[in-house]
């Protein structure tokens, strides 16, 4: 697994290895900072492991990384980039939960940002790689799916601010659950189709 770590110049994508996730061996720093927002795809890709993640150095974007021995991290390059102007995802973007494998690729859910005069407003939005070539971005939502609406998602120790960490299919019934930080003061749970989400992403336009 990786984690997002601090050190005196800022955040960075730490390393933890385990068998059962009770124990656990820490590696250390496999990114220099600032960088977080990362994971792992649970399966290797032409034998090389692939780390989404979220360098600040060169703009706000959402990087893809490979390695060899999960140690050493080379061919970088840009997997979604922030859009500017007055987008939903304009200023920032950032991995939200790990890729979740499903027949039609990897569908992936980010938060981007959009900054204004009253502060960040965090939303969230969907996009679909391909199954055995993740860097290949197939669908991309031009809008976003969800955001804060509730009275816990608007105030709090951080306002208008939703951030999903981790969701959980239930494969059985499709059901497919979030969850989140409201307002970066509660954690909250948010349910949805995956068929309802897999059709969304596959009427949205491809990325030029």
């Amino acid at each position: 697994m990786v984690y997002t770590s601090y050190s005196e110049p800022g955040p960075t994508v730490s390393l933890v290895l385990t068998e059962d996730f009770v124990s656990f061996e820490r590696m250390g720093s496999i990114m220099p900072p600032e960088d977080k927002d990362a994971a792992l795809f649970p399966r290797k890709f032409r034998g090389k492991w692939l780390l989404i993640h979220r360098p600040i150095e060169h703009g706000a974007h959402i990087w893809l990384s490979s390695s060899d021995n999960l140690k050493y991290w080379g061919e970088h390059k840009i997997l979604i980039d922030t859009r500017g102007g007055a987008w939903w995802d304009g200023s920032k973007v950032g991995l939200s939960t790990p890729p979740l494998e499903t027949t039609e690729g990897w569908l992936i859910l980010y938060h981007g940002v959009r900054q204004t005069v009253a502060g960040a407003i965090y939303r969230l939005g969907l996009a679909l790689l391909d199954l055995e070539n993740p860097c290949r971005v197939l669908r991309r939502s031009d809008e976003w799916i969800f955001g804060p609406r509730e009275p816990y998602e608007k105030h709090g120790d951080v306002q208008d601010v939703v951030f999903p960490c981790g969701w959980v299919l239930d494969e059985a019934g499709g059901k497919l659950r979030m969850y989140y930080g409201a307002a970066d003061t509660c954690i909250a749970l948010a349910v949805a189709n995956l068929s309802d989400l897999i059709d969304y992403i596959l009427s949205c336009p491809q990325p030029k």
